[in-house]
């Protein structure tokens, strides 16, 4: 059997899903991976078939998308080319997590295509939203095409949506508390956070930043580049994670048993959808259009915080029914 494994590559979140997943997808056949998109820190261990432009935004400064710098990094003429040009008729299954190229050839060419995502739990009516109505709800929904999905999110709100993929090495991590708190806000420069959290100065604050390549101390707050397995270290040892609004780094503290604070990045619907569902959950959020964030991080450093979310370890069901249920005996 030959598959298919085609993979975001903005953020770090699809990446490390899928290191847990190709060895899985690799039990039943012959594995290609395909990776599109230019922002992820996280790199594979495997050989990448395919490697794609593709279609992704890059992270600001200033909480939100660095809207020239995206425009800059699009080519949708080379969109469109790749496109037409990759030729999926050899593949028996094709998976897909939410990555625009081999969604849009699988369409133009009739081939079924499994949105294996946290993405494709937005398909569901019963997942929590805004109900505001923007054009990245709008992007969310064809910006990946499928035929059929399979979701993630924090709640198994739907049938084909199931518990968060945690990764071995943090489900194999005895979790501490040696009192710091973790950051990760990629679309937030480190100056501006370093001036925000030194006033809070009896807490020691680690900083993971995209918009750094030297580490650095300045006061009570320790910044230096992304680096996985000092994230791992960090955030296993941490009193409490501070984030954005994306669906690993939350579910991952969550499993921990860490304090979480998200902030959703400004005008990225997905963001602002997970923000909400932690919301629901009883999670403190801070939105875009909040001015004052230091009361907020304050209340949650200096007050406890009570959840208890279990994550069983399903990935392997997942992967061998999505085999059983749609793989094509021919291509």
């Amino acid at each position: 059997m030959k598959i298919l494994y085609a993979i975001q590559g903005t953020g770090n979140g699809h990446i490390s899903r899928a290191r847990e997943i190709i060895p899985l997808l690799q039990k039943y056949g012959e594995l290609d991976i395909l990776i599109s998109g230019t922002q992820s820190d996280v790199k594979l261990s495997q050989p990448v078939k395919y490697q794609f432009h593709g279609f992704s935004f890059v992270f600001g400064k200033k909480g939100g998308v660095h809207h020239f710098k995206t425009w800059l990094s699009m080519n949708l003429f080379r969109l469109r080319k790749d496109i037409k040009q990759l030729d999926l008729k050899q593949y028996n299954l094709i998976v897909n997590d939410f990555e625009p190229v081999s969604a849009w050839a699988c369409k133009l060419q009739g081939i079924e295509c499994i949105s294996l995502s946290h993405q494709a739990s937005f398909k569901s009516k019963k997942v929590p939203k805004p109900r505001t109505i923007d054009w990245g709800k709008v992007i969310l929904s064809h910006y990946a095409p499928a035929t059929h999905h399979i979701g993630f999110h924090f709640v198994d709100y739907d049938t084909f949506i199931h518990k968060p993929v945690i990764r071995k090495e943090i489900r194999e991590v005895a979790p501490t508390n040696l009192g710091h708190y973790t950051v990760y806000l990629p679309a937030l420069d480190d100056k501006r956070l370093v001036k925000l959290l030194a006033q809070i100065p009896a807490v020691k604050w680690q900083v993971f930043s995209k918009h750094t390549s030297v580490s650095y101390t300045d006061g009570n707050v320790f910044v230096e580049p992304i680096n996985n397995e000092k994230f791992n270290k960090s955030l296993a040892s941490c009193a409490g994670l501070f984030t954005g609004g994306g669906f690993e780094g939350p579910a991952e503290a969550l499993f921990l048993g860490k304090k979480l604070l998200v902030s959703p990045m400004k005008f990225q619907f997905e963001q602002q959808c997970n923000a909400y569902a932690l919301k629901e959950l009883g999670l403190p959020v801070i939105w875009g259009s909040t001015k004052n964030w230091l009361p907020i991080i304050k209340s949650w450093v200096e007050n406890p915080q009570q959840h208890q979310f279990n994550f069983p370890d399903e990935t392997a069901k997942i992967v061998d029914d999505m085999v059983k249920k749609y793989a094509r005996m021919s291509p």
